[in-house]
């Protein structure tokens, strides 16, 4: 996420070490967006990005963690999550983002089909240290 953005209230910090956490992290951003009084379907979407990204964390970088909350840009306001984890990094990032391309045995559409459900996505990755993904979903 950019420094223009200013949290509202601060962020939640959530552990993603087990399957149950990723359940955890879906219902801690629908209670944001929810908050943020995304649409149903804005809701859908960041709810089901989140749940991939989780799943990424947890299953690709051996686990880690989201800060999430609402956050302000220009009189916007939406919802941040910023998924972290220390594992082997993403050495080839356009082919990562690539839809149909997996690592393992998935459909191939966890991080391309994040990207489209969200309004902002950044993507940090260093091979051996780890990955962080970064998305934001605003308010219509």
């Amino acid at each position: 996420m950019t420094g223009t953005l200013v949290p509202e209230g601060g962020t939640t910090r959530q552990p993603i070490e087990r399957n149950d956490d990723v359940v955890r992290v879906r219902h801690l951003v629908r209670a944001l967006a929810l908050q943020c009084r995304l649409s149903l379907v804005d809701q859908t979407k960041l709810v089901t990005a989140a749940s991939e990204l989780a799943r990424n964390t947890l299953v690709y970088g051996g686990g880690g963690s989201v800060s999430a909350g609402l956050v302000t840009r220009g009189g916007r306001t939406g919802v941040a999550a910023s998924f972290e984890d220390s594992g082997p990094g993403i050495p080839d990032i356009d082919l990562a983002l690539t839809d149909g391309w997996t690592s393992g045995g998935g459909l191939g559409l966890g991080l391309s089909g994040a990207r489209r459900l969200v309004d902002e996505f950044h993507l940090e990755t260093e091979v051996g240290r780890g990955t962080t993904v970064s998305v934001v979903k605003w308010a219509r």
